[in-house]
């Protein structure tokens, strides 16, 4: 464990006000580290707000990836990546999902010879399949692999994912366990109001919760063939995103609103008011939302796929179900919410579990990381060293 503050320089392919899985791990992991007395620089795509909880923020000239992910800023490979690290003089430094700004980050890191903690939460090569562009999933795969293994230390959020990279080649690789927000997200931000918006005016019928971005890879119009096996129920998608209008227009015929996007209070009142949450998605290798509504007490159902495994205890805080098969899909949500008893035990267990994934523990992990990767500095093989890298 470090045993002094650190100057650590944090890379991150997205940043607020964008709001997604990785933007509130970045967050709230920079927020425990800066109670520890850390000294953080967050270099992130565009033009994000210039200080976060004391944490000074530098933007990077980059274009927005459409038409696949527009709301996702490119970061170039600038120079000024290089002279912000040599400038800042960092302890180590830390590539959150690196994919274009953090792998230039870690490549200009590794010939400064500098610590490097590589953090693997998005399974890129498979979104690459979700958003039909299937041809770079091997050109996806190789890149990571080459900026990953130049990491002194990986970390992922899942077992599974974590097995994932280790299979594929990926080198010093560890587990990052997934942490929630517990004082925020409680069974007791239940609102009737809340409720009210979420049901369309119908709050006595049984309710289905989704959150998160409306797209595509998040295999939300699964749910169209679940949902009407479940005509007594109504589903509410909170979010937004480019997959929005075609979703509308796909659940036009299913009692189904859209109340757009939610955060904070607001979010955990919508979580905490539902009587079962669904996650169909195949692709996320944590759910951190999922994580959120166990800790609301609400159990989840999803896909047996991705890192949602690591997420569900089955039969315990919610249901797995194998993708594809809408009748067990249909089956686990009614038994959820049309059982009371039964919810409300696995609403119980989901919260116990949630307890246990605080971000104190999670910020106690990432330190033991950021040293390890300090100590490693020195006994980098020669293999390493004597890698052929971009000249930058």
């Amino acid at each position: 464990m470090v045993d002094r503050p650190l100057r650590i320089a944090m890379f991150t392919e997205v940043f607020l006000p964008k709001i997604d899985g990785v933007v509130t791990t970045v967050i709230k992991t920079i927020e425990y580290l800066r109670r520890e007395g850390h000294e953080i620089l967050v270099i992130a795509p565009g033009n994000p707000q210039k200080e976060y909880l004391g944490a000074r923020v530098e933007g990077i000239a980059s274009f927005p990836f459409k038409p696949y992910y527009p709301e996702i800023s490119v970061g170039l490979p600038m120079p000024k990546i290089g002279r912000l690290l040599r400038e800042f003089q960092p302890d180590v430094v830390h590539a959150v999902s690196p994919l274009v700004l953090g792998g230039w980050g870690i490549l200009h890191a590794y010939q400064q010879r500098l610590p490097i903690v590589a953090s693997y939460h998005t399974d890129i090569p498979q979104y690459t399949e979700a958003l039909g562009l299937g041809a770079l999933r091997n050109v996806a795969r190789n890149w990571l692999l080459t900026i990953h293994n130049r990491a002194d230390v990986n970390l992922c959020p899942s077992v599974p994912l974590t097995d994932i990279a280790r299979r594929d080649g990926m080198r010093r690789v560890r587990l990052w366990p997934g942490a929630v927000d517990t004082e925020l997200f409680r069974p007791d931000q239940a609102n009737a109001k809340m409720r009210e918006r979420l049901s369309g005016g119908e709050p006595e019928r049984p309710l289905v919760l989704s959150v998160g971005r409306l797209s595509k890879e998040k295999c939300l119009d699964q749910l169209i063939p679940v949902m009407e096996r479940l005509p007594e129920a109504r589903i509410a998608f909170v979010g937004t995103g480019p997959f929005e209008d075609e979703l509308k227009r796909k659940f036009s015929h299913l009692p189904a609103t859209f109340p757009g996007v939610m955060r904070g209070e607001e979010l955990a009142q919508a979580f905490a008011s539902s009587d079962v949450f669904a996650f169909p998605s195949t692709t996320d290798t944590l759910g951190l939302v999922s994580l959120e509504s166990l800790a609301s007490g609400v159990p989840v159902v999803g896909a047996n796929a991705g890192g949602i495994p690591d997420t569900i205890h089955h039969g315990k805080t919610g249901f797995l179900v194998q993708p594809g098969d809408h009748d067990g899909f249909a089956r686990c949500l009614r038994s959820v919410y049309q059982d009371r008893d039964a919810r409300t035990r696995m609403g119980e267990a989901a919260r116990e579990d949630a307890l246990k994934r605080s971000w104190t523990a999670s910020t106690e992990i990432i330190e033991q990381a950021y040293a390890d990767a300090m100590a490693r500095l020195h006994v980098r093989s020669v293999d390493d060293a004597l890698t052929v890298l971009p000249r930058l």
